[in-house]
């Protein structure tokens, strides 16, 4: 096990300089956010810090490293990031990648409990648990739309919209009337829309022309 978190862990972030090297780097940006990465990975459940103790805490690390961390590694090799927007929403995202990992603690409720892990269904019990995690995710993606739309891209902020319906109506079906039960119907159902709404919303931001 040692000998693979050291491969995994050197290989990538030999990767990472690569690509670097590849984009013309003068700061090793990819590299950066690699290290970020791990150590991120690292005090998610090594202690003291050991963040997947608190339901915040942990579930919003694992939104950034799903949907920030991937975000901001693309922008450095294919642009730059050199605008506070492409900073903002994707953390803006995590919450709703936040929202996502709340999902897969329902079904581990009184292991969390015996472990004294205070998960978001721990804290606040699945009823209120689960509309954290419905309003997390389609709240920040309401959001992200109105921005889209704030700075004249119309047809991706509709696009959003439109990906954010069918997760409104699984929520409804799934999520809301049994978390535990449904929890990966649920995820199976509704994550590939709001993956496209990322998709969308990095389509919009690179379409758009910044003053």
């Amino acid at each position: 096990v040692i000998f693979q978190i050291w491969f995994l862990l050197l290989g990538g972030m030999g990767i990472a300089y690569g690509l670097d090297v590849w984009a013309g780097h003068e700061f090793p940006t990819v590299l950066a956010l690699s290290i970020f990465g791990s150590w991120i990975s690292y005090i998610y459940s090594a202690p003291p810090l050991k963040l997947k103790q608190n339901g915040w805490a942990g579930n919003y690390a694992l939104g950034a490293s799903y949907i920030s961390l991937p975000w901001w590694c693309g922008q450095a090799v294919f642009g730059e990031l050199d605008r506070p927007v492409f900073f903002i929403l994707p953390i803006l995202y995590s919450i709703a990648g936040l929202g996502i990992a709340i999902v897969n603690d329902f079904k581990s409720i009184e292991g969390d409990r015996e472990l004294g892990l205070q998960s978001l269904p721990v804290a606040f019990g699945v009823d209120k648990a689960k509309w954290i995690c419905a309003g997390s995710v389609t709240l920040t993606q309401l959001g992200v739309a109105a921005y889209l739309a704030t700075i004249g891209e119309d047809t991706y902020a509709a696009i959003l919209l439109a990906l954010i319906l069918p997760q409104m109506y699984f929520q409804a079906t799934l999520l809301l009337p049994d978390p535990i039960e449904n929890d990966v119907k649920y995820q199976a159902s509704s994550q590939p829309f709001l993956v496209f709404g990322i998709l969308a919303t990095a389509l919009a931001l690179g379409h758009h022309e910044f003053v």
